[in-house]
């Protein structure tokens, strides 16, 4: 790069010679880069003395690309335009208001729509997309900046990860089953009750099973029961007095806190898994989607500060 400066001391030198090539006219060339016609001819004339040869031929009134000229403006050309290009979408991007956030449905509908009123007032002037799928996507592959995932950052070697919440499990019911059908007060008393499954098509899930063995029971026979697949439409039927579900407290929290959902069977599942917001290492986030990535943290923190308050 150091020879690469003594021989083009001067990038503007380039921009001019390709306005007064593909013009083949100084004064016009002037004219487009708010310039005079002598400092047009003064930088061509310093280009070719860097050079060693003529760029153009002068004749009255007029100029023409000599041989070396025509090779050398079809080279700066071609590369002046790329650059331009990269430097329009870097611009671009700086200025782009729309970020792009991938996320599972539940995580969408659960915890970041009942949010987005709040992400208005503190960020007006960033339009969210949700992009909600039943798998995790592809970040790198994607061009989306941010996802949020849940298990464990270290099966994700490509991303960045920042904490939002700790994978936390209770079992949940309403009141109006819970006045209907009694009050489960221990995992066992649990197993009388109708249970709700969740069959998590591709994503892994925390299931019964999984909870009543973290409370020291077997998991229940396999008899007659409801399952679904989609956890919006689980707790949907746990509100409508359907049975008891498996709740993932930092999507249920609004609910318990208003008391549509109550904790139930005295046990509570810490999976040591949690959920993160995450964006790819392969390329940076302009400013935008780094104010969502900030945003996103810090309500997690809080989130986990207000529920370590209740502790």
């Amino acid at each position: 790069m150091e020879n690469l400066r003594r021989l083009l001391p001067s990038a503007a030198s380039l921009v001019v010679f390709e306005a007064a090539g593909r013009h083949q006219n100084f004064t016009r060339a002037a004219s487009e880069l708010g310039m005079t016609q002598a400092a047009v001819s003064y930088a061509i004339r310093g280009l070719e003395d860097q050079l060693g040869v003529p760029l153009f031929h002068r004749v009255h009134r007029a100029v023409e690309l000599t041989e070396a000229g025509e090779r050398f403006h079809a080279d700066v050309s071609v590369g002046l335009a790329r650059i331009r290009k990269s430097a329009e979408e870097i611009r671009a991007k700086g200025r782009e208001t729309n970020v792009t956030l991938a996320a599972s449905t539940a995580f969408a509908s659960m915890w970041m729509l009942p949010r987005l009123n709040q992400l208005r007032e503190d960020l007006p002037e960033i339009d969210l997309r949700i992009q909600t799928s039943v798998r995790d996507l592809d970040l790198d592959e994607e061009p989306i900046p941010l996802g949020v995932r849940g298990g464990d950052p270290s099966h994700w070697p490509r991303y960045h990860a920042a904490l939002l919440a700790d994978e936390v499990v209770n079992a949940v019911a309403t009141p109006a089953y819970i006045e209907a059908h009694g009050l489960p007060r221990s995992p066992a008393d649990l197993l009388k009750h109708n249970l709700i499954h969740l069959e998590e098509p591709v994503r892994r899930a925390c299931d019964w099973a999984e909870w009543f063995a973290s409370a020291g029971l077997s998991s229940p026979a396999q008899g007659k029961r409801l399952a679904i697949n989609d956890y919006i439409l689980v707790i949907q039927a746990v509100l409508a007095g359907e049975g008891i579900a498996l709740g993932w407290e930092h999507l249920i929290a609004r609910q318990v806190q208003s008391g549509a959902l109550v904790p139930v069977g005295g046990h509570v599942l810490r999976t040591g898994q949690a959920f993160y917001v995450v964006w790819p290492r392969s390329r940076e986030l302009n400013a935008q989607a780094r104010r969502i990535r900030d945003w996103l943290i810090d309500e997690g923190l809080r989130d986990r500060s207000a529920a370590s308050n209740q502790c």
